[in-house]
């Protein structure tokens, strides 16, 4: 199919025909999703890196990061503005709740990982580990043991545009964090540079993404997939290769299937593409920037909301998100 570019009518205020061919079928698995007469909405534009789409279902809020400008966004859904929720955000980049429904963020520039309390301050869950500060804490999930998994690659090191330049003093991981005890753990340590992850809905299984092919033309650039026994993680077989581009953030839904944020593929690649539970590249959502993260919301789970470069966008599907609303 021709993706939608720059000179879709969508961008420019015109009406979008249904269905919408920004949206992909490609096996008849994906059918089911994909609503005939709904269309991709850009929500906002104006940011420079979004990422960490989170939503708050009891405030009808998605909040997210805008890395290099240094803040945090939030769009309500029943007046549609958009406001800063926090600035400075230390260069937050991923975002989660936990099971009590507060705020987890990843921070590049402090190289840390931070719980929002309900009334607004900041705990810090987590800076170092052995002594040395982590590289630059990414993507972040919750188990519903409580248990705290993020990525560290390090990426807000390696630039002051989304952090501060620092040499790194702990190779790239991936880390367990108990909130009872404090303790971290390293659960997997052979990733050029770890990236989103996710649960399956059942918690079995963890997803993570390596994009090791942007520090090195020749890297990985896949997302594996690993049992979950207790606090640690077997197995890490490729779930499936990327191709030419890349994944970036990473969720499931309440079926199995795995929705990828994908980018730096241009267009017929650029967007999200849905996989199901084997691996099988099912459906895509075809968006005219590197898409760099996504998550469900809306009041039953089934809207999709997509953070990009610039823009976040949003698409109502039949798919219905597994993490906590």
């Amino acid at each position: 199919m021709n993706a939608p570019g720059a000179n879709d009518a969508r961008w420019s205020g015109g009406v979008v025909p249904y269905p919408d061919p920004a949206v992909e079928v490609m096996d008849a698995r994906f059918k089911r999703y994909a609503i005939g007469n709904t269309a991709v909405e850009r929500l906002c534009t104006g940011m420079r890196w979004a990422e960490g789409p989170v939503w708050f279902g009891d405030g009808r809020t998605l909040i997210w990061s805008d890395i290099p400008n240094n803040r945090m966004l939030r769009w309500d859904e029943e007046t549609g503005a958009v406001g800063v929720f926090r600035r400075p955000s230390n260069h937050s980049n991923g975002n989660t709740r936990d099971r009590q429904g507060r705020l987890i963020t990843c921070e590049h520039g402090t190289r840390r990982v931070t719980r929002t309390e309900y009334g607004g301050s900041i705990t810090v869950l987590i800076d170092r580990y052995n002594g040395k500060r982590l590289n630059a804490p990414n993507d972040v999930v919750v188990h519903s043991d409580g248990s705290i998994w993020f990525t560290d690659p390090g990426y807000g090191t390696l630039l002051d545009y989304e952090g501060e330049v620092a040499a790194h003093e702990l190779p790239t991981a991936v880390y367990r964090l108990d909130p009872a005890s404090g303790q971290a753990t390293v659960v997997a340590d052979d990733f050029v540079k770890p990236n989103g992850l996710c649960f399956a809905p059942d918690e079995s299984k963890l997803y993570i993404v390596d994009t090791g092919r942007s520090h090195d033309p020749n890297g990985p650039s896949h997302i594996r997939v690993f049992d979950v026994q207790g606090p640690k993680l077997r197995g890490g077989a490729v779930f499936v290769d990327m191709g030419r581009g890349s994944a970036d953030g990473i969720r499931t839904d309440v079926d199995g299937n795995l929705w990828a944020s994908a980018g730096w593929g241009g267009p017929g690649y650029d967007g999200v593409h849905c996989f199901a539970p084997n691996g099988d590249l099912i459906g895509q959502i075809h968006l005219p920037e590197p898409c760099s993260n996504l998550c469900f919301g809306g009041r039953k789970q089934k809207r999709l909301f997509m953070t990009c470069g610039q823009s976040v966008y949003a698409l109502y599907v039949e798919a219905q998100g597994s993490q906590i609303p």
